[in-house]
């Protein structure tokens, strides 16, 4: 019972750590505090993004986005963008308001 209670009480620190080092990333914060611009996150993703989820975001060498807001959050949705951990997709870092306007656009999706 005590190494359950242990297991439980670590995973929960753990999540906890995870939570705010994402509350606590700059960018992040920066980002959901702006209020993006559909129409200029269209041409971002056009520009920088089509060419592997398709130019409707319906997937090519990159799945699919449509509906992506609904399955992912925002955070989720901008470590995806900033991080380059998936390949083939590129590491890609813009700037705070590209970012807010490019989640402004996914949503749309």
């Amino acid at each position: 019972m005590v190494i359950v209670l242990a297991i439980a009480l670590a995973g929960l620190l753990i999540g906890l750590g995870f939570y705010r080092s994402q509350q606590v990333n700059p960018y992040i914060r920066d980002v959901l505090s702006l209020q993006g611009n559909r129409e200029q996150g269209q041409a971002i993703f056009l520009m920088n993004c089509a060419g592997c989820h398709g130019e409707s975001a319906d997937g090519r060498v990159g799945p699919s986005l449509h509906d992506v807001s609904n399955r992912r959050s925002k955070v989720s949705i901008i470590q995806q963008v900033i991080s380059g951990k998936t390949p083939p997709m590129p590491q890609f870092q813009p700037s705070t308001q590209e970012m807010a306007d490019l989640l402004s656009y996914l949503e749309t999706l």
